[in-house]
């Protein structure tokens, strides 16, 4: 079974992912961390940004893996390079592209489809365009103020003022929600839930909750 978790940055979809990966026994994949592998590969390359061909060349060449919740690229464990400013500032433009789109998509199947399609997925197009016959599809969602508090505490932030990081988040939004190629949003059946006044143990028991009612009608077929 897949379960797709989807939403924007700082709902807590990592931490909700990996606890309902772990309650399950199965493993986890955040497809954030292979576009921004992507990315860290086309920074790295030194091309325009703007490029499209160029970029889709550079992301073509690397090899990007997710092995035991850490990404690699070429090989290389870059967990902390992924989440650099530099790497946050371009990713949004380098994952619009459609075609790079269908190259880390196809990497994101493969990867599940190698654990025998158990696992819980995490992004922001899961539910949409990655999995869209997962029978379990969440897409999380917080005020602004609070997904702002929470990104702050991300290596990431960089120590950045939070209302420069909610800033950020605000434009990252519009971007992802905006593009023409897979935009965020949640699905037509997936289950909404605002995390702004839950904890992180309180999102991930409604999760289970949902995963155990998907289980219950698969055994027993509709009524």
């Amino acid at each position: 079974m897949v379960i797709a978790i989807d939403g924007p940055g700082g709902v807590g979809k990592s931490t909700v992912t990996r606890g309902v990966a772990a309650a399950l026994g199965q493993e986890y994949l955040d497809t954030g961390a292979t576009y921004r592998a992507a990315t860290l590969a086309v920074l790295q390359a030194g091309v325009d940004l703007e490029d499209a061909d160029a970029v889709l060349e550079v992301a073509q060449g690397g090899v990007i893996e997710y092995i035991d919740g850490v990404i690699h690229l070429d090989g290389v464990p870059v967990a902390d390079e992924v989440r650099s400013p530099e790497v946050t500032a371009a990713v949004s433009m380098v994952s619009a592209y459609p075609e790079v789109r269908a190259l880390v998509v196809e990497m994101q199947r493969d990867w599940v489809a190698s654990r025998s399609g158990q696992a819980v997925v995490e992004g922001r197009d899961i539910g949409t365009v990655v999995f869209p016959e997962a029978p379990v599809k969440v897409f999380l969602t917080a005020r602004p103020d609070v997904r702002a508090a929470r990104r702050s505490g991300d290596a990431e932030a960089a120590g950045k003022d939070v209302k420069v990081i909610a800033a950020e988040l605000e434009q990252r939004d519009h971007y992802d929600s905006t593009r023409e190629t897979s935009p965020l949003q949640p699905a037509d059946d997936a289950t909404i839930v605002d995390t702004s006044d839950l904890d992180a143990a309180g999102v991930i028991a409604l999760v289970l909750d949902l995963v155990a009612e998907a289980k219950d009608g698969m055994h027993h077929g509709p009524k």
